[in-house]
Protein backbone atom coordinates (compact mmCIF):
# COMPACT_ATOMS: atom_id res chain seq x y z
CA UNK A 1 0.00 0.00 0.00
CA UNK A 2 1.36 3.41 -0.98
CA UNK A 3 1.77 5.87 1.88
CA UNK A 4 -0.20 9.08 1.36
CA UNK A 5 1.53 12.38 0.67
CA UNK A 6 1.09 14.51 3.80
CA UNK A 7 -0.28 17.96 2.95
CA UNK A 8 -1.93 21.02 4.46
CA UNK A 9 -4.53 23.48 3.17
CA UNK A 10 -5.27 26.91 4.66
CA UNK A 11 -8.59 28.69 4.98
CA UNK A 12 -7.34 32.24 5.63
CA UNK A 13 -10.31 34.28 6.83
CA UNK A 14 -10.46 38.08 6.99
CA UNK A 15 -13.29 39.71 8.93
CA UNK A 16 -14.63 43.05 7.71
CA UNK A 17 -18.35 43.74 7.29
CA UNK A 18 -18.60 40.04 6.41
CA UNK A 19 -16.17 37.11 6.61
CA UNK A 20 -14.00 36.61 3.52
CA UNK A 21 -11.76 33.76 2.32
CA UNK A 22 -8.32 34.25 0.75
CA UNK A 23 -8.12 32.48 -2.63
CA UNK A 24 -5.87 32.68 -5.68
CA UNK A 25 -5.86 31.90 -9.39
CA UNK A 26 -2.83 30.95 -11.52
CA UNK A 27 -2.22 33.86 -13.90
CA UNK A 28 -2.31 32.46 -17.45
CA UNK A 29 -3.61 29.03 -16.28
CA UNK A 30 -7.39 29.34 -15.81
CA UNK A 31 -7.75 25.55 -16.03
CA UNK A 32 -6.08 25.28 -12.59
CA UNK A 33 -9.17 26.85 -11.00
CA UNK A 34 -9.53 29.01 -7.92
CA UNK A 35 -7.70 27.58 -4.91
CA UNK A 36 -6.68 28.15 -1.31
CA UNK A 37 -3.02 27.91 -0.25
CA UNK A 38 -2.06 24.23 0.05
CA UNK A 39 0.93 21.95 -0.35
CA UNK A 40 3.16 19.30 1.12
CA UNK A 41 4.59 19.18 4.62
CA UNK A 42 8.40 19.19 4.58
CA UNK A 43 10.48 16.74 6.60
CA UNK A 44 10.78 17.92 10.21
CA UNK A 45 8.05 20.52 9.77
CA UNK A 46 4.90 20.61 11.89
CA UNK A 47 1.53 20.92 10.15
CA UNK A 48 0.76 24.41 11.54
CA UNK A 49 4.21 25.59 10.45
CA UNK A 50 3.60 24.09 6.99
CA UNK A 51 0.24 25.89 6.69
CA UNK A 52 1.85 29.25 7.48
CA UNK A 53 4.71 28.53 5.04
CA UNK A 54 2.32 27.59 2.22
CA UNK A 55 0.32 30.80 2.77
CA UNK A 56 3.54 32.85 2.65
CA UNK A 57 4.93 31.01 -0.40
CA UNK A 58 1.74 31.08 -2.49
CA UNK A 59 0.32 34.48 -1.52
CA UNK A 60 3.16 36.44 0.11
CA UNK A 61 0.96 37.02 3.17
CA UNK A 62 3.11 36.97 6.32
CA UNK A 63 0.57 38.23 8.86
CA UNK A 64 -1.80 35.25 9.04
CA UNK A 65 -2.10 33.33 12.29
CA UNK A 66 -3.30 29.76 12.87
CA UNK A 67 -6.60 29.41 14.72
CA UNK A 68 -7.00 25.59 14.63
CA UNK A 69 -7.02 22.43 12.54
CA UNK A 70 -10.56 21.74 11.33
CA UNK A 71 -10.39 18.53 9.30
CA UNK A 72 -8.16 15.77 7.94
CA UNK A 73 -9.11 14.46 4.50
CA UNK A 74 -7.87 11.30 2.79
CA UNK A 75 -8.46 11.85 -0.91
CA UNK A 76 -6.41 10.87 -3.97
CA UNK A 77 -4.83 13.51 -6.20
CA UNK A 78 -7.39 14.46 -8.91
CA UNK A 79 -4.93 13.94 -11.79
CA UNK A 80 -2.52 11.22 -10.64
CA UNK A 81 -4.71 9.21 -8.28
CA UNK A 82 -1.84 9.12 -5.76
CA UNK A 83 -3.01 8.99 -2.11
CA UNK A 84 -2.98 12.24 -0.15
CA UNK A 85 -3.79 13.13 3.46
CA UNK A 86 -4.57 16.82 3.85
CA UNK A 87 -5.00 18.67 7.15
CA UNK A 88 -7.21 21.73 6.70
CA UNK A 89 -6.49 24.71 8.95
CA UNK A 90 -8.45 27.82 9.83
CA UNK A 91 -6.19 30.89 9.80
CA UNK A 92 -6.97 34.52 10.54
CA UNK A 93 -5.78 37.49 8.44
CA UNK A 94 -5.78 41.09 9.69
CA UNK A 95 -8.80 43.18 8.61
CA UNK A 96 -6.46 45.64 6.88
CA UNK A 97 -5.04 42.98 4.51
CA UNK A 98 -5.37 44.29 0.91
CA UNK A 99 -8.42 43.21 -1.12
CA UNK A 100 -6.32 41.79 -3.98
CA UNK A 101 -2.72 41.55 -5.22
CA UNK A 102 -0.46 39.53 -7.50
CA UNK A 103 2.24 37.36 -5.96
CA UNK A 104 5.31 36.11 -7.84
CA UNK A 105 6.30 32.75 -6.34
CA UNK A 106 10.01 32.40 -5.50
CA UNK A 107 12.05 29.52 -4.12
CA UNK A 108 12.69 26.05 -5.47
CA UNK A 109 9.25 24.41 -5.10
CA UNK A 110 6.89 23.26 -7.83
CA UNK A 111 5.22 26.69 -7.94
CA UNK A 112 8.49 28.69 -8.36
CA UNK A 113 8.17 31.25 -11.13
CA UNK A 114 4.37 31.22 -11.19
CA UNK A 115 2.25 34.30 -10.65
CA UNK A 116 -0.83 34.01 -8.45
CA UNK A 117 -3.66 36.56 -8.45
CA UNK A 118 -4.78 36.67 -4.81
CA UNK A 119 -8.07 38.07 -3.54
CA UNK A 120 -10.67 37.72 -0.81
CA UNK A 121 -14.12 36.30 -1.58
CA UNK A 122 -17.16 36.74 0.70
CA UNK A 123 -18.43 33.68 2.54
CA UNK A 124 -20.31 31.56 1.75
CA UNK A 125 -18.67 31.07 -1.64
CA UNK A 126 -20.94 31.19 -4.68
CA UNK A 127 -18.88 28.58 -6.58
CA UNK A 128 -16.87 25.60 -5.32
CA UNK A 129 -13.07 25.77 -5.38
CA UNK A 130 -10.80 23.55 -7.47
CA UNK A 131 -10.59 19.95 -6.19
CA UNK A 132 -13.47 20.70 -3.77
CA UNK A 133 -11.04 22.53 -1.48
CA UNK A 134 -13.99 24.39 0.05
CA UNK A 135 -15.55 21.15 1.39
CA UNK A 136 -14.62 21.85 5.02
CA UNK A 137 -15.52 25.55 5.37
CA UNK A 138 -18.75 24.55 7.14
CA UNK A 139 -16.62 23.11 9.96
CA UNK A 140 -15.58 26.66 10.85
CA UNK A 141 -19.09 28.08 10.54
CA UNK A 142 -22.09 26.14 9.14
CA UNK A 143 -23.20 29.32 7.32
CA UNK A 144 -19.99 29.17 5.25
CA UNK A 145 -20.83 25.94 3.44
CA UNK A 146 -20.52 26.67 -0.27
CA UNK A 147 -23.92 27.38 -1.79
CA UNK A 148 -23.43 25.01 -4.75
CA UNK A 149 -20.76 22.81 -3.11
CA UNK A 150 -20.59 19.97 -0.65
CA UNK A 151 -22.33 19.98 2.70
CA UNK A 152 -20.03 17.83 4.83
Amino acid sequence: MTRPRIRVAAYVIRHRSAPELLVFDHVGMPEAGTQVPAGGVKSGEGPEEAALREVAEETGLLTATVVRRIAVEDKPHPDTGQPRRTSFFHLQAPADTPDEWEHHVHGDGDDAGLIFACRFLPLPLKQPLADDQDAWLGRIDPHWTTVTGNSQ
